[in-house]
């Protein structure tokens, strides 16, 4: 396996808007994302923080560090993944995110894994 892949991990996203928490009337959108994370390098690795930019349809920017995810550090095997959602609220209804997670391998190196941009949405917003 060549060595770029030897530290590298996917993300893959899919979101949902939660109407029942939230109130458009106060301007409160909360979403759901489900974000699966990948070890497709080739040497165990466990992802140990987050930093998220959060971006709502105004400009606003949140932006979001801490340890793991969901109170979790997986440390995943090579072709191991790992499963997990987590929420957002939003004073717009539609908004981004994105960012990184902060991984180091089981042979001390450290690397960042991409979380693409995805679009947070009510339904019937975007066409």
């Amino acid at each position: 396996m060549p060595s770029h892949k030897r530290y590298e991990f996917t993300v893959s996203v899919e979101t949902a808007y939660v109407p029942e928490q939230s109130d458009e009337t106060q301007d409160r959108y909360v979403f759901s994302y489900t974000i699966t994370i990948a070890n497709t390098g080739n040497v165990p690795a466990q992802l140990i923080s987050r930093h998220w930019l959060i971006t709502d349809a105004v400009g606003h920017v949140q932006e979001v560090r801490g340890l793991g995810v969901i109170g979790a550090q997986p440390l995943l095997q090579p072709e191991e993944s790992f499963q997990y959602t987590s929420g957002c609220v939003l004073a717009t209804p539609v908004g981004t995110m994105q960012g990184t997670y902060q991984i180091t391998a089981e042979d001390g190196t450290q690397f960042e894994a991409p979380i693409p941009v995805f679009t947070l949405a009510i339904p019937r917003t975007l066409h």
